[in-house]
């Protein structure tokens, strides 16, 4: 039996705005500016669950969690993700590692990094070393 093996590669952009929260991997971290969205706009685990989504031929979290619907309005991208596992599962699949980058110029991510692991590792049901 051959192994169905796929990998996804998901990519998020949102501006940033005064008024807002900045919520990255489902860690608020203080910033003047937060990320405009319909959700939490948290554009890592946007990323996560677009990769996922397209490595088990499901579409794209627009389709899923399209943002004229108000039951997205304001959501925990955690709790989307963790709705995205839960179709990836459904099809078989699983998870094997994730690797991803964050581009900003600022604030410093460090410190939240430890955190933005502890979340998103079980819901994606890996352990936190093979998230990276």
């Amino acid at each position: 039996m051959a192994l169905d093996y796929r990998i996804g590669l998901g990519y998020d952009v949102h501006r940033l705005v005064p008024g807002r929260r900045l919520i990255l991997g489902g860690v608020e971290i203080p910033f003047p500016l937060g990320l405009a969205g319909h959700s939490d706009a948290d554009v890592l685990t946007h990323a996560l669950g677009d990769a996922l989504l397209g490595a088990a031929a499901l579409g794209d979290l627009g389709r899923h969690f399209p943002d004229h619907d108000p039951a997205y309005k304001d959501i925990s991208s955690l709790i989307l993700l963790g709705r995205i596992m839960a179709q990836v599962r459904q099809r078989g699949y699983r998870v094997g590692n994730v690797d991803a980058v964050i581009v900003a110029q600022a604030p410093k991510l460090a410190p939240y990094l430890p955190q933005m692991v502890a979340n998103l590792a079980p819901i994606l049901e890996v352990p936190a070393m093979d998230l990276n």
